[in-house]
């Protein structure tokens, strides 16, 4: 596997910090881990093990959607 892009879609912002729409860029890595940019308001890096992980910490009960960039 090479590494992709993806997009954090945030259609419902429950806390009200991060707001709608693309709230973060990301990019995985063949390893499986994956970084993501957060361009919001407060705009910082994340480092996460794998997508699961992401979706489980961001994913807000699917109110945030990852978007593949790259196939």
């Amino acid at each position: 596997m090479r590494f992709r892009r993806f997009v954090l879609v945030r259609d419902e912002d429950e806390t009200g910090i991060s707001g709608t729409g693309v709230v973060a860029e990301g990019v995985q890595f063949s390893t499986g881990r994956c970084v993501l940019a957060w361009v919001t308001q407060y705009p910082s890096l994340g480092i996460y093990n794998d997508m699961d992980e992401i979706r489980s910490i961001h994913g807000h009960d699917g109110r945030t959607e990852v978007s593949w960039l790259d196939s």
